[in-house]
């Protein structure tokens, strides 16, 4: 079945992505959910006249998500944490702090676009984080756990 997503769907594809799916999947959930259109003959031509239009603002959109990219990929964030006595964080670093941290230099990065490497940050240190700026660049950025 296939079908035309209105919005990102995680580990399917990006807005606008004609995809093939399972039937049960397309209908029971995608469908009524909103997250996807049936692709017919029409929708299709529509998407494609829709797509030709969007080419120069994305084109715009993803120069300015790699300058971004490119700036954030020299910079070290710390991250403040309250620590133990043997140097471990209470609790864990999540992607809404570390978010937060790359705001407060200035840059607006959204959390559910930033993916920390690993099975979770729950000591000091220093750590990479992958953050999907744009649908087609993606960058790393070193951050820096430290005690508060």
């Amino acid at each position: 079945m296939e079908v035309i997503l209105k919005q990102d769907v995680k580990n399917l594809g990006y807005k606008d992505d004609v995809v093939n799916v399972k039937p049960g999947y397309g209908r029971n959930f995608l469908i009524p959910k909103s997250m996807a259109a049936l692709a017919t003959v029409s929708s299709k031509k529509v998407l494609a006249e829709t797509v030709k239009q969007r080419a120069f603002k994305e084109q715009k959109i993803r120069t300015a998500a790699e300058a971004t990219a490119a700036k954030l990929k020299d910079v070290v964030v710390k991250v403040g944490a309250k620590v133990g006595e043997s140097g471990k964080i209470f609790g864990s670093v999540t992607s809404v702090q570390l978010a937060d941290a790359i705001k407060k230099i200035g840059y607006d990065v959204d959390r559910k676009n930033i993916t920390i490497d690993g099975d979770g940050v729950k000591t000091v240190g220093t750590y990479t984080a992958e953050i999907r700026f744009h649908k087609d660049v993606v960058g790393a950025l070193t951050f820096e756990v430290v005690q508060e």
